[in-house]
């Protein structure tokens, strides 16, 4: 069976970026003239999918909105005849067929995902963490997707990242069985580096079957009341394989502040209408 949809939890607080986040969605923080939630719904739509479900929460209305028709602009902008513009508006409202559901309560990512089992349905279906702002080649589920066909069942992305960043991140235990791919073992949420399995972190990409959604109702609420995705992993994986694939492209982490300044940076440098310019920026700042 082919992955169709793609679920987007986007109900979080944003803390990392208080204040900022306190009326402006983190999912809506502009990566040069886009916001950061649209990079990922590219992705979904390069990689085939066909539907994306967003799980909101309070304050989210904005999200909405950008990927909905704008009547009003797109008048004024015909009036202007500013074509190229109203072309760059259009394309962002038919990028995709959207649904969204809302996450009541902040009960962590595993009860968000949780939010949007009746509008998955019983089939398999993409997560996308948009925080995670990856540039490949080749679209990150696109990649994942490909190493679902050979094998059908949970597919985690994971990169290598250094041994005192682990404790930041989920970690697997696993064992390698094809170039990139591993058959995951256990999964370790932010351990001490002295006591990870491995420096291979799982990154905000995901192929999930609808068992998951069983799994994370027989998740008990853990650290704050939450429920963890990796707690209902574990338990799903007691009922199916759960597999890893290291994705070839850079992620940055767009939801930390450092991230966040490096992903504008990079990607400023590969946009031909400014780079020459920044480039030379830069290279003028004293540093």
């Amino acid at each position: 069976m082919d992955i169709r949809k793609a679920v987007f939890p986007a109900a979080g607080f944003g803390t990392r970026f208080l204040p900022v986040t306190k009326a402006i969605p983190k999912e809506m923080l502009p990566l040069l003239d886009k916001p950061l939630i649209q990079y990922s719904v590219e992705e979904a739509k390069k990689s085939g999918l066909e539907e994306v479900i967003i799980v909101t929460g309070m304050g989210k209305t904005a999200i909405e909105d950008h990927f909905d028709v704008s009547f009003e602009l797109e008048i004024l902008l015909k009036e202007k005849n500013k074509t190229d513009i109203l072309k760059m508006v259009e394309e962002v409202s038919n990028l995709i067929h959207f649904s969204y559901t809302r996450q009541k309560k902040p009960l962590g990512l595993g009860h968000a995902i949780h939010c949007a089992k009746n509008l998955v349905g019983k089939e398999p279906f993409a997560v996308f963490l948009s925080d995670d702002v990856i540039n490949a080649k080749i679209p990150v589920m696109k990649q994942m997707i490909k190493v679902f066909r050979q094998y059908p069942s949970t597919i985690l992305a994971v990169q290598r990242v250094p041994r005192k960043e682990v404790h930041h991140y989920g970690i697997i235990d696993a064992k390698k069985i094809g170039p990139r791919v591993y058959k995951v073992i256990d999964m370790v949420e932010k351990p001490h580096p002295k006591n990870a399995p491995s420096n291979l972190a799982i990154i905000g990409r995901y192929i999930l079957t609808p068992e998951i959604f069983y799994a994370l109702e027989e998740t008990r609420p853990g650290k704050g009341g939450e429920i963890q995705l990796t707690d209902g992993l574990r338990k799903l994986s007691k009922k199916q394989p759960i597999y890893a694939y290291e994705f070839e492209g850079d992620r940055y982490d767009a939801g930390d502040k450092l991230g966040f300044l490096m992903a504008n940076v990079s990607f400023a440098l590969n946009r031909g209408d400014i780079k020459k310019e920044f480039r030379r920026f830069l290279k003028g700042l004293d540093i």
